[in-house]
C-alpha cells in the first residue's frame, strides 16, 4: 500500500522514499544505538555471568568475547544501512535478500514476541523500581501500562519529539553509569590493599585464570556465561528500523552504529571491572542486584538509592528507543500490503507511522496487565537470533548481487564489513549457537517460541491472497 500523504509539503528535513520524515542527525542516531543495547540489563546481569565462571579473567573475558561479537554485528548492519537504508531494517534485507514471506516472519515473531515481550518485561521492571522509590501504593502493572502509554504517546508526536526524549534519557543513562564506574574506582582508589597481590595460596586463587582446568566442562561453563552477556550487548540493530527518518543515511547510520556499540563496550566493561573488584567473583555471584551492592559498599543506603533512580532511569530510555523504533517495521509491512492497511498510515502533520506506534503500545500494554510476561520474554531468546544471524547472511546476497535496494550498483565508498566472509560467517554460527542451546536449555519454551514464528505462514499467504486480490481488482 502507497502511502496517499506522499504527495503533500515535504516537511523540514526532507520526506524519505515512504513519506517519512528525515530529520535524525548521527547524535540522534547514536544515542538511538546505544538506547537500544542498553537497558536494565548491565545493572543486574553481572552475577549471572560470575555463577557461571568463577574468575576475574573469566568473567571479563566474557563480556570482552560479548563485545567483539556485538562489535562483529554493528559492522554487518552498518554495511546492510549502507547499501540500503530502507525502512523497516532488518524486514528490508530479509525482504530484498530472499523473500517476502521471511520478512513477513520476522515482523510477526518481532510484533507478537521480540519487541512487546521484551517492553512489558522491562516496562514492569521500571514500574518495581518506580514504586520502591515514591509512595504511591498501586499495582506495578498498572505504572507499567501508564508508562507505555505515556512514551506511545509523545512518540505520536513525530520522530523529533520521540528521538529528543531517546537522546536525553541516554544522557543519563552514561550518567547513571559513570557515578557508578567513578564511585566504584574512587572506592578502589581509597582501599588500595584491594589491589595489592595477596601472598601464597591467596594469591594464586585470586589471579589464576581459571578455577579449573581446560575443558569441555569450562567451554560450555562460558558458553553459558555468554548468554547475559549477549542479551546485554543486543539492540544495535533497532536503529536500522529508522534507516530512512536518519538525514544521509549512508553515511550517519554506519558511523552512528559502530560509534555506539564501541561506546557501549567501554561502558560495560568498566562496570563490570568495578563489580569484580569490589565484590569479588564471590559476592558478585552471590548478588542479584550488583551495581546496588557496589553502591551500598561505597556510599551506603543513599548509593543504593541513587542507581536505583539510575536504574528506572535505564529502564525508561529502553522502553523509549523500543517505541520510538520496532512500530517502523509494521509500517514497512503494510506498504507492501501484508498487514493493516491503516498500520501504513502517516499522520501528514508530523509523518510518523501513528496507528503502528499505537497498535505496538497496546501489545505491549496487554502484555504486562496479563502479568505473562515473563513466560513470553522466555520465547524471545531463540527467535531474536534466528533472525540475527539469517539477517546477516543477507551480506553474501547482496556482496554477490552487487545491488542496492534501488537496483543500482554498490558505490565503493559502501561502509563494509571487516574480514568478511571469515567474521561474518564466525557472527552468523555464534548466533545459532545461542539458538541451539536455548532449544536444548528450554525446550518447551523454544517450541513455542517457534510455534507462533510458524503459526505466521498462513497468515503471510492470506495477507499475500488479499493484496493480489486488491491489485486485480484495480
Amino acid at each position: 500500500m502507497k502511502n496517499p500523504d506522499k504527495t503533500q509539503t515535504r516537511p523540514p528535513g526532507g520526506t524519505s522514499a515512504s513519506g517519512l520524515a528525515a530529520r535524525l542527525g548521527i547524535f540522534d542516531a547514536t544515542m538511538i544505538v546505544m538506547g537500544g543495547i542498553v537497558g536494565s540489563g548491565i545493572f543486574i546481569n553481572p552475577y549471572v555471568v560470575a555463577q557461571q565462571v568463577h574468575t576475574p579473567a573469566l568473567i571479563l573475558g566474557a563480556w570482552v568475547i560479548g563485545g567483539a561479537l556485538a562489535l562483529g554485528g554493528a559492522f554487518i548492519w552498518a554495511e546492510l544501512a549502507a547499501t540500503m537504508p530502507r525502512v523497516g531494517g532488518q524486514y528490508a534485507y530479509l525482504r530484498e535478500a530472499y523473500h517476502p514471506a521471511i520478512a513477513f516472519l520476522y515482523g510477526w515473531v518481532l510484533l507478537l514476541v521480540i519487541q512487546t515481550g521484551g517492553m512489558a518485561a522491562v516496562a514492569v521492571t521500571f514500574a518495581k523500581y518506580f514504586l520502591e522509590l515514591t509512595p504511591l501504593h498501586v499495582s506495578d502493572g498498572l505504572i507499567a501500562a501508564l508508562t507505555l502509554g505515556i512514551l506511545t504517546g509523545i512518540n505520536c508526536l513525530g520522530v523529533r519529539a520521540g528521538s529528543t526524549l531517546q537522546s536525553a534519557l541516554m544522557v543519563l543513562k552514561i550518567a547513571a553509569i559513570a557515578a557508578l564506574v567513578f564511585c566504584g574506582t574512587a572506592f578502589l582508589a581509597h582501599h588500595s590493599q584491594l589491589f595489592h597481590a595477596p601472598s601464597g595460596s591467596a594469591a594464586t586463587e585470586r589471579y589464576r585464570f581459571a578455577d579449573q582446568p581446560a575443558s569441555f566442562s569450562l567451554l560450555t561453563a562460558m558458553g553459558a556465561a555468554l548468554v547475559p552477556v549477549l542479551f546485554s550487548y543486543g539492540g544495535w540493530q533497532t536503529a536500522n528500523f529508522v534507516a530512512e527518518e536518519i538525514r544521509e543515511p549512508r553515511k550517519n547510520l554506519p558511523r552512528a552504529l559502530v560509534i555506539g556499540v564501541v561506546g557501549v563496550i567501554l561502558l560495560y566493561l568498566s562496570v563490570n571491572l568495578v563489580c569484580v573488584y569490589i565484590l569479588g567473583p564471590a559476592g558478585l555471584a552471590g548478588t542479584m542486584t550488583p551495581a546496588s551492592a557496589v553502591m551500598r559498599a561505597v556510599l551506603g543506603s543513599k548509593g543504593a538509592a541513587l542507581i536505583a533512580v539510575g536504574i528506572t532511569i535505564s529502564a525508561l530510555g529502553f522502553l523509549s528507543q523500543s517505541i520510538l523504533t520496532a512500530p517502523r517495521v509494521y509500517f514497512a509491512m503494510a506498504e507492501d500490503g501484508l498487514f493493516f492497511r491503516s498500520v501504513g498510515w502517516l499522520d501528514p502533520r508530523h509523518r510518523v507511522p501513528v496507528v503502528a506506534i499505537a497498535l505496538q503500545g497496546v501489545a505491549a500494554i496487554i502484555i504486562a496487565l496479563s502479568g505473562r510476561y515473563d513466560q513470553i520474554l522466555s520465547y524471545v531468546v531463540s527467535m531474536d537470533f534466528l533472525f540475527f544471524g539469517l539477517t546477516a547472511t543477507c551480506i553474501f546476497v547482496f556482496r554477490r548481487t552487487g545491488k542496492t535496494a534501488q537496483g543500482a550498483s554498490q558505490r565503493s565508498g559502501l561502509a563494509r564489513m571487516p574480514g568478511h566472509p571469515v567474521t561474518t560467517f564466525v557472527f552468523v554460527t555464534a548466533c545459532w549457537l545461542v539458538v541451539i542451546n536455548t532449544i536444548f536449555k528450554y525446550p518447551h519454551n523454544t517450541a513455542v517460541g517457534f510455534g507462533i514464528l510458524f503459526a505466521g505462514i498462513p497468515v503471510y499467504f492470506l495477507w499475500s491472497w488479499q493484496k493480489k486480490k486488491r491489485s486485480g481488482a484495480r
